[in-house]
């Protein structure tokens, strides 16, 4: 069927509103009508070619619309169902069955090798020429999308579809990296630095696990203030405070929950020796592939945790839902992180997001 997507061609190239070829839904995949996709900072970094993704390459994977069609085995929703896409895991393996899909052992190839589960190329020039699909199992910067039953989320109806995409990763992430992955207890304190969408989505799970002391760390005045209106207790301006003496100061000798989703590895420095003894802390900003950071073993020897954390330990299908409910109560206040731009703006859209002026831009595809 023909389609609009936005291809990157290119490293750090534009993104380019092209007409294309979409295949028709196998038997396992599901046709969306794409009605807005969020813009990620792993689309970002992924055409910039942090990872080794292959290009061209139609991004997206933070995508909500409308079933179209789906396979013949598939079971999970039937055409008119709302969706929000999400990441792919295969299902299969060790992680997946006992309940962890974000460990999920056969993840990175369906995600970001440009492929169909099976390996097919399932979006093509008039020419046949292929370009690379099925990003996160969905590459959703388009009119229309490929997805499978382990990536797509049925959600209510009575909250705008436009709205719901960034919860597929960006606001999953950060929100799960809290509830699920770090899990404070009521009464706790924790550290998050970082205040972009990924970073505040976590101070408004900090107030949904009843954190009493949250701190939000960053270098931009507007991102503090709307830390402080969403939750925050204090934040720390990094460009004029050390973080770590000031945390220290409010935590005695430091947090016990931390969270670095920045990326920057000079800020995950910070972040760890920020920890106090027995606490944990969490890695979510993705730098390039080969980034290091020296680490004081003896500092973490005093039973500080340092972990990893993908797509906030979330089982999508359980997660997603209970989000949007919080928003509906008014407890998830997400949409004061999103501002929209038309699908011909998806530049615009980008260059704001790395400046720093919109913190979730959200394309509307139609």
């Amino acid at each position: 069927m023909k389609i609009k997507a936005a291809v990157v061609r290119q490293k750090s190239g534009p993104f380019e509103l092209e007409d294309l070829v979409l295949n028709e839904p196998a038997e396992d995949q599901i046709l969306v009508r794409v009605v807005a996709t969020g813009m990620c900072h792993t689309d970002l970094i992924c055409r910039d070619q942090h990872y080794p993704v292959p290009l061209p390459m139609v991004f997206g994977h933070e995508g909500a619309g409308v079933v179209e069609k789906v396979g013949s085995s598939v079971k999970k929703v039937q055409p008119g169902d709302h969706v929000v896409l999400t990441f792919y895991t295969c299902g299969g393996c060790e992680a997946c069955l006992s309940g962890d899909p974000t460990s999920c052992a056969n993840s990175f190839v369906p995600n970001f090798m440009g492929r169909s589960v099976t390996g097919e190329c399932t979006i093509h020039e008039h020419n046949g020429e292929e370009v690379g699909a099925s990003f996160f199992g969905q590459s959703s910067f388009a009119t229309y999308a490929l997805s499978y039953e382990r990536n797509t989320v049925k959600v209510t109806k009575d909250v705008p579809l436009e709205l719901l995409g960034p919860l597929g990763c960006g606001i999953q992430t950060g929100a799960g990296s809290v509830l699920n992955a770090l899990n404070p207890p009521a009464g706790s304190a924790i550290v998050i630095f970082g205040a972009g969408a990924v970073g505040l989505s976590a101070v408004m799970a900090s107030v949904v696990a009843g954190c009493t002391k949250i701190i939000s760390v960053d270098v931009k005045k507007n991102r503090l203030k709307l830390a402080h209106e969403l939750g925050a207790t204090h934040v720390i301006d990094a460009t004029n405070t050390d973080p770590v003496e000031e945390i220290k100061k409010l935590c005695a000798d430091g947090a016990p929950y931390v969270l670095e989703t920045s990326g920057l590895p000079s800020v995950l420095s910070q972040a760890i020796l920020s920890s106090a003894v027995g606490g944990e802390i969490g890695i979510v900003g993705a730098p390039p592939m080969g980034t290091t950071v020296p680490v004081d073993v003896n500092f973490l020897l005093f039973n500080r945790k340092l972990r990893g954390i993908i797509e906030g330990q979330a089982v999508s299908d359980i997660f997603i839902p209970r989000l949007v409910e919080l928003y509906r109560q008014g407890k998830f206040p997400f949409d004061k992180l999103i501002k929209f731009y038309s699908f011909d703006e998806i530049d615009r859209a980008a260059e704001d997001s790395e400046k720093g002026i919109t913190l979730k831009p959200v394309i509307r595809i139609v």
